[in-house]
């Protein structure tokens, strides 16, 4: 019989805590930077997929100081599920991306339930004024949505079917429009325990039961 040959492995040297501690390091340094980040974009998807929006206007502005002039932009936006939740929102910044971000967060701290009937319409007939502009909202039922501009981006984006608006005021400026809007549909509330609202050729009638 022939004798066994054993052979010796070498052994692994194990890493030393001066080599394996960098490592570490490196991980609790970034660990709160990628931890930051990725809270960062799952809340910015949520509110992408949570509300619609809709940019109602974007403009330079200038600022002059002693030092020149200092541009940057302003702009308005507007954010809504179409489920009777809205809000319109402002925001400045010397980058589009900055201000349009800013408007998105004034917006979704603005926002406005709204009261809706069964049918998609308001229950009542409403009428606000804010600065120069003033709204007039009335229900239609079966008529779909009768408004323009900025007044009509908000009712689509509340979840409005049946409503018609008109603009009392010779104002064109569409913020302020917008705000007006806003304000009208703030002010809707629930007569169904008290009164009947009745629509009759485009007039809005409200009756005591």
């Amino acid at each position: 019989m022939q004798g066994t040959q054993q052979t010796a492995t070498p052994a692994v040297a194990a890493p030393s805590s001066a080599q394996a501690s960098p490592r570490q390091g490196d991980t609790r340094d970034r660990m709160p930077f990628r931890r930051k980040n990725v809270r960062r974009q799952g809340r910015d998807g949520k509110m992408r997929q949570e509300y619609d929006q809709k940019l109602l206007n974007i403009r330079r502005v200038a600022r002059v100081s002693t030092g020149g002039r200092r541009f940057s932009f302003s702009v308005a936006m507007i954010l809504g599920n179409r489920k009777g939740l809205v809000g319109v929102g402002t925001g400045k910044g010397t980058d589009t991306a900055i201000a349009i971000e800013k408007a998105m967060r004034s917006a979704k701290k603005n926002m406005v339930k709204i009261l809706l009937t069964s049918s998609g319409s308001i229950p009542h007939y409403v009428e606000a004024k804010y600065s120069s502009a003033r709204i007039m909202l009335i229900p239609a039922r079966g008529r779909g949505v009768v408004a323009g501009g900025a007044v009509r981006n908000i009712i689509e984006l509340a979840g409005i079917k049946d409503v018609t608006a008109k603009i009392l005021s010779p104002s064109k400026n569409s913020l302020n429009n917008a705000r007006a809007t806003m304000l009208a549909l703030s002010r809707l509330t629930n007569r169904g325990s008290g009164m009947s609202v009745k629509t009759v050729e485009n007039k809005t009638e409200v009756t005591e039961k």
